[in-house]
């Protein structure tokens, strides 16, 4: 599995970043399971959450014993200073570690959002506090939805992240401001040294009123040749690495793209793009 640096944490991250949002409602031997294939494959960084579901819990006992192999980044939810200092700490409870390497503003997506977790009392300042407890090394933010860029653009001006996660894939870069947005913001993570992970490569559309066929809000690609596509494509970009599928089930195929990863042209890239207008986009 290559490896790429994750901008200033100087971490050698592995192009599959674990999302542990994959072990959402799955048993404890299913979550085994996926832990063995994805040391097996060399995976070091995982991102959880704890709004993912039973995933604390069940990764929990594999960083009891395993906590060096992995560059650990979690996240919160709460908007508020207390409210998100008390959530850190359960965080760390159910994981079963002392400390975080990344905590992240997560599913911040409006410029409302970032006003209340950077304004006063909010969520930035309970990380600021639990950094200089040494709970945290660095601090990222996370969003989804079209308007993630040019928040994280407004952000990165208000404060100097760490990191951003934010999706990126072939079809969501048909969105011309989308794609003009994220592009600038690549750019200035890389004059900024800020490490970049990205979310729904693999992403096909909406479910739509189809029921759900996987553990996903959206649906995936789920065969080889287009998951080798999407991965080709969003790892093309200027990026550490991607968030891998959120479904178990998926993940051997989601690594074996990662391990089989062939950088694409411009040309390539742009004939794919335009392949996307055939999918119905994951945000309008």
């Amino acid at each position: 599995m290559k490896t790429r640096r994750f901008g200033r944490t100087g971490h050698m991250s592995t192009i599959a970043i674990f999302g542990a949002a994959a072990f959402w409602q799955v048993t404890q031997a299913e979550a085994d399971a996926a832990m063995e294939r994805l040391i097996g494959s060399g995976v070091n960084h995982i991102d959880v959450a704890p709004s993912y579901g039973l995933a604390e819990e069940r990764l929990g006992p594999w960083l009891a014993r395993e906590r060096k192999r992995f560059f650990l980044g979690c996240k919160t939810q709460e908007r508020a200073k207390a409210d998100a200092a008390a959530e850190l700490r359960r965080s760390l409870d159910r994981l079963q570690v002392d400390a975080f390497d990344l905590y992240q503003l997560h599913a911040v997506t409006s410029m409302e959002e970032l006003d209340q977790v950077t304004g006063p009392g909010g969520a930035l300042e309970a990380i600021l506090d639990a950094r200089a407890e040494g709970l945290t090394c660095f601090i990222g933010i996370t969003g989804h939805g079209l308007e993630s860029p040019a928040v994280f653009l407004e952000a990165l001006r208000r404060f100097d992240f760490d990191s951003v996660l934010l999706p990126i894939n072939f079809v969501l870069y048909g969105n011309p401001a989308y794609r003009r947005n994220a592009e600038e913001l690549l750019r200035q993570c890389r004059a900024g040294d800020v490490g970049s992970m990205i979310i729904k490569t693999v992403s096909k559309g909406p479910w739509g009123e189809r029921p759900a066929t996987y553990n996903t809000w959206y649906e995936p690609f789920d065969d080889a040749n287009h998951i080798q596509q999407a991965v080709n494509f969003a790892l093309s970009q200027d990026v550490t690495g991607l968030c891998a599928v959120g479904d178990v089930t998926l993940l051997p195929l989601f690594l074996q793209a990662c391990e089989q990863f062939t950088p694409m042209s411009a040309a390539q890239q742009e004939a794919l793009v335009a392949s996307g207008a055939e999918y119905e986009p994951l945000f309008v």
